[in-house]
């Protein structure tokens, strides 16, 4: 529950933060980084304006007057960035004063020692550029920090340490680590929960491109996938009269009708753990058997088939009275993925050919199958043949309906 409330603190934060110096113009990728430029560097002018309230109170006015000009110039310098959207010079002016302030504040203390080793502030000069710029610039803020560093050990004996006293020496060190570490942890925290949250998104797009195998193998390598397997079925469904409808249609309603009709169907392929192949304009491509082999693949697809007629005929999609044409057939297929872009997870063969000519060949409302889907099937399901018909590539070709399943 902490962590929830947490998460929903930063994000209500960073939505405030991401209004100042927005730009309609922006990508994701620079919108997040202007909120958390803003976030960081305005997030801290609490803490600052208490160093300073602290120093000046035990005397060192010279050390509080360094964190008092960051308090009165980081406000000043995001109204400027909130007007001019100038992301560059916000972000380097910003990270100038977060290095070089704290190592003059470490000066006016007299050394690492007395000053409680204030520098550690300035660590997240480099680690917030690590977030927000390119890692190249990030190095020449990290040789920076290295630099101020050995200065720092080399002004050291010429420094004369403040006049404060140990106790408070040794709580400010407890104070300066502990809000740097509590910074850094929070920054952390974020970019963890951020990058598990897109990396659980990629994967849950990859997985709906992909299967779960041929994904987990692309991410470990690249190559081409072509696995054999010598038993499948593959079911093609098409709308009847698709053309002339498609073409009283604007292509929006188009779309959304497709939509609607193809997110019933995946509802349908989930349930019977079959594999969605693809769609093609109005046809639906499914496969069982690839890429994990099953004993059941003809069965699977013939109820497949029979949920999706039921569905059909039970509703309007679009406002609309739908049929379809189904086609399956079982056979010998090789699955893969071929090509470097925009790659999908297919299937070639002879049976995904006569699978799509039984569709095409079929009736509206039918459920049209081969020999090999038939003697897969007909202890579980009424099939009742039909007049041979013509197939392009394959002759005349023995067919059968699909009429229901068989009672028990």
């Amino acid at each position: 529950m902490n962590d929830r409330r947490l998460a929903r603190w930063i994000a209500a934060l960073l939505d405030r933060a991401g209004r100042i110096g927005a730009d309609p113009r922006d990508n994701p990728e620079m919108t997040l980084q202007k909120q958390v430029a803003v976030v960081l560097c305005v997030g801290t002018l609490p803490l600052t304006a208490l160093w300073s309230a602290i120093y000046f109170a035990v005397g060192v006015p010279l050390a509080g007057a360094i964190p008092l000009f960051y308090t009165l110039f980081t406000p000043l310098n995001t109204a400027l960035f909130a007007w001019t959207r100038n992301v560059g010079f916000y972000r380097f002016s910003q990270l100038l004063t977060i290095l070089i302030l704290p190592w003059l504040v470490m000066l006016a203390l007299g050394g690492f020692g007395p000053s409680s080793v204030v520098i550690i502030w300035a660590t997240l000069c480099p680690l917030c550029s690590l977030l927000l710029e390119e890692l190249r610039q990030t190095m020449l803020w990290i040789v920076g920090f290295v630099v101020l560093l050995a200065l720092g050990a080399l002004l050291q004996p010429y420094l004369v340490p403040a006049p404060l006293p140990p106790a408070f020496v040794t709580w400010f060190f407890v104070l300066n680590i502990g809000a740097v570490t509590s910074i850094v942890f929070g920054l952390l925290y974020y970019f963890v929960g951020q990058r598990n949250f897109f990396q659980e998104r990629s994967e849950s797009l990859l997985l709906n491109i992909l299967p779960r195998d041929v994904s987990e193998t692309l991410k470990r390598e690249q190559r081409t996938i072509a696995t054999h397997h010598a038993a499948a079925s593959i079911l093609f469904a098409d709308v009847v009269n698709f053309t002339p409808m498609a073409a009283a249609m604007t292509p929006l309603e188009l779309v959304d009708l497709l939509n609607e009709v193809f997110h019933c169907f995946d509802g349908l392929v989930d349930r019977y753990g079959v594999e969605k192949i693809k769609t093609i304009g109005d046809c639906y491509m499914v496969a069982a058997g690839v890429p994990a082999e099953r004993a059941d693949h003809a069965s699977a697809l013939a109820g497949l088939a029979l949920d999706m007629q039921a569905a059909i005929e039970s509703r309007t999609f679009g406002g609309r009275r739908l049929a379809f044409r189904i086609g399956i057939n079982s056979g010998p297929v090789v699955a893969g993925v071929i090509g470097r872009k925009k790659f999908i997870y297919d299937l070639w063969g002879e049976a995904v050919n006569l699978a799509s000519r039984m569709e095409s060949h079929g009736q509206s409302g039918a459920i049209q199958i081969t020999r090999g889907t038939y003697e897969l099937i007909k202890d579980e399901f009424d099939c009742r043949p039909q007049i041979p018909i013509m197939v392009k590539g394959a002759g005349y070709t023995e067919i059968w309906h699909v009429a229901g399943r068989r009672s028990a």
